[in-house]
């Protein structure tokens, strides 16, 4: 077993004196681990394959680092099988808290791609990694073309979320040709499941011949839902 390995998950002494980086420094964090705590913050999640020594030193340092997000009203995600993290709003009934993440606005294309990645997901994960075809996205969410949408700009507009999915959010990396892509195991938890449930009611409902949102809400492909980024 490595150095690493025996401190997961052991408490550091916070009141200790921190390895200075530079001169003044006051912080308690090793370089790694402060790193591991920027992409934290910056988001939309950390990856131990992407990232395998910030990965490290989040499990190293784990109750640390919760406890520097708790003081920002964070909660720490941790998928130790994923091997992924993610932050998000700390949720309590005891006090009210602001809301620290930042949330991205989603096109009603964005919503409906993240819908069907996250379905195709959990349909194949048994399988090890889910890869899936472009054109394999693309056919499920011609459905929602609306009459008013000649073929083309909704093309267009397709290619756009795609581009969405892999560069904004990083929910899909390339997996060899160009329209492969292997869809990230975060998008299990990035998504609250609820809302995935009340999102996906409408969408079938608008799939279904039912026309436009309930309660107001826009179907136009400028209108937005809120995912954490």
């Amino acid at each position: 077993m490595t150095d690493t390995t025996a401190t997961i998950g052991e408490a550091q002494d916070l009141s200790a004196p921190g390895p200075a980086l530079w001169a003044q420094d006051t912080g308690i964090l090793g370089e790694l681990s402060r790193r591991a705590l920027l992409e934290l913050i910056k988001g939309p999640y950390l990856s131990g394959v992407k990232a395998p020594a910030l990965w490290s030193a989040l499990l190293a340092d784990e109750i640390a680092l919760r406890s520097r997000l708790h003081e920002l009203f964070l909660d720490l995600v941790i998928d130790r099988v994923g091997e992924f993290a993610f932050v998000r709003n700390v949720s309590t009934t005891e006090l009210k808290t602001p809301n620290t993440v930042r949330t991205a606005a989603l096109t009603f294309l964005d919503t409906a791609m993240l819908l069907v990645l996250r379905q195709m997901l959990l349909a194949g994960e048994g399988e090890g990694r889910v890869i899936v075809g472009q054109d394999e996205v693309f056919e499920q969410l011609w459905v929602y073309r609306t009459p008013d949408r000649d073929e083309a700009d909704f093309a267009r507009r397709m290619n756009s979320s795609w581009l969405n999915m892999k560069n904004k959010l990083r929910v899909i990396h390339p997996a060899g040709a160009d329209d492969r892509a292997e869809i990230s195991p975060v998008l299990r938890l990035i998504v609250d499941a609820d809302q995935i449930q009340a999102i996906g009611a409408e969408y079938r409902r608008i799939a279904d011949g039912g026309g436009g949102f309930a309660s107001g809400a826009e179907t136009d492909d400028d209108s937005d839902e809120d995912v954490t980024e």
